[in-house]
């Protein structure tokens, strides 16, 4: 499985003949250089990064999908898309996706090197509610580590809620902590009650799962750096749920955050 099958097989929706796992060579830090290898074709082919999701951040689902660390992939211009409360996603080519409801923030600019917590908070601009769209190129959702990472960090789409500038939430890193990690989320199909959650569930915090990340991120040969105006998903507050067309599901944030509704299509 090479770069170009992988990107041959994210565009036409179709399962992996099989996982690049299967070579023992193919570990983490192998499948993140053949992940910015498919960012790389991404890009030649008129696509542009917009910044970053991060994943499997909620510790409460790591022995449901056998991953039990963090990861990330690349969101697009072609993948991200904004709403002041309620927007559409179509699944087109998504590949067995799901849903997930995250806390997503806009950056002001580039964390300096070493960034504390407080430092990452003053290069924040903004936090909104945010839908997630994942997907899995393998059966049933059976992967390794490796494997999910050289499927994008399994990012399909993102569709990002009302944006609330941090600074009229927060005067501080640890109050906006503590803000994002007590807020909650109910997770809802039509009328139907799915799941709940809250921001603890991801690292502790959405905060501190960013901070996580942005470590992560500059250990990777290759990686580019946060820059302004990216935007970072920081995981989701519930399990992943199963969607199809045709369905309207609504994440219930709590304040700070406002609710966020997301029709979806063929």
């Amino acid at each position: 499985m090479n770069p170009q099958n992988i990107l041959t097989y994210y565009d036409s929706g179709q399962l992996w003949a099989e996982p690049p796992s299967r070579a023992a060579s193919f570990d983490v830090p192998t499948a993140y250089q053949c992940s910015l290898d498919v960012r790389g074709l991404r890009v030649a082919r008129g696509e542009k990064p917009r910044g970053f999701k991060i994943g499997f951040t909620n510790r409460n689902i790591w022995s449901r999908y056998n991953v039990f660390a963090p990861i990330w992939g690349t969101v697009y211009d072609t993948t991200l898309s904004f709403c002041d409360g309620r927007g559409t996603i179509s699944l087109g080519s998504s590949c067995q996706p799901r849903i997930e409801p995250e806390a997503v923030f806009g950056m002001r600019s580039t964390p300096v090197p070493d960034a504390s917590l407080e430092d990452l908070f003053k290069a924040i601009e903004w936090v909104a509610p945010g839908f997630e769209i994942v997907q899995s190129h393998l059966p049933d959702w059976k992967f390794k580590a490796s494997d999910s990472v050289a499927d994008g960090g399994l990012h399909a789409h993102l569709l990002v809620g009302r944006r609330v500038p941090v600074n009229t939430i927060a005067t501080c890193a640890n109050e906006l902590n503590d803000v994002l990690a007590a807020t909650q989320v109910a997770l809802m199909k039509g009328d139907q009650h799915i799941d709940k959650g809250c921001g603890a569930n991801v690292l502790d915090s959405p905060l501190r799962a960013l901070h996580h990340f942005l470590q992560e991120l500059r250990q990777c040969p290759g990686a580019p750096d946060l820059m302004q105006g990216d935007v970072v998903t920081t995981g989701t507050w519930t399990d992943a749920w199963p969607i199809t067309p045709g369905e309207c599901w609504t994440g219930a944030f709590g304040m700070p955050l406002s609710p966020l509704e997301l029709e979806l299509r063929p």
